[in-house]
């Protein structure tokens, strides 16, 4: 009996090594990676002329609109009681748009800027699991999910190589900033 309790544990020791063996971890900041990829520098141009040709029309328009209900409201001598009572129902909403307008365009400037992030993500995304698969890592993680990770398991140069994007010197496995003594 204590024979079989020992080939039982020598047996479980050799499968966990096993299995360890077969698992190679890799890890990589997905957002460094998204960063440094050439679309995404153009995105600032493209979210500031969002801006100005959807959202800064929508808010003229809507101030605009504003502007004439309030005014159109005010005439008790011009408009019939039935379309003031309606611009009564209508002009709260309009001031809490106009209130909030901030939260409104940054809710809508996000939107965009996930629409256009999106699909960078999804090359990258695309780029890490092949280089997963080319050098045999069984799992990756994002960077920012470790405490502590070595260098060697760092996929940020495979996966630019990928790419065909650089790795600024500070992204670089083993980056030593330098020091301010002179």
């Amino acid at each position: 009996m204590k024979n079989l309790k020992a080939l039982a544990v020598v047996v479980a020791i050799m499968m966990s090594s096993t299995l360890m063996a077969q698992t190679k971890i890799g890890y990589i900041s997905v957002d460094n990676m998204v960063a440094i990829m050439p679309k995404t520098a153009t995105l600032d141009s493209i979210i500031e002329q969002y801006q100005t040709d959807s959202i800064a029309p929508q808010f003229q328009q809507l101030m605009a609109t504003y502007q004439w209900k309030d005014s159109t409201l005010r005439d008790t001598v011009g408009t019939p009681l039935n379309v003031r009572q309606q611009i009564e129902q209508e002009l709260p909403t309009l001031r809490y748009q106009l209130q909030n307008w901030q939260a409104i365009v940054q809710q809508a400037t996000e939107a965009k800027q996930n629409e256009l992030l999106a699909p960078i993500y999804r090359e990258v995304y695309e780029a890490i699991r092949a280089v997963a698969k080319e050098k045999g890592y069984t799992h990756v993680f994002n960077r920012e999910a470790l405490l502590v990770a070595p260098d060697g398991d760092d996929m940020i140069m495979a996966v630019a190589a990928k790419l065909k994007v650089t790795v600024p010197p500070q992204l670089r496995p083993g980056y030593k900033p330098p020091t301010g003594g002179q």
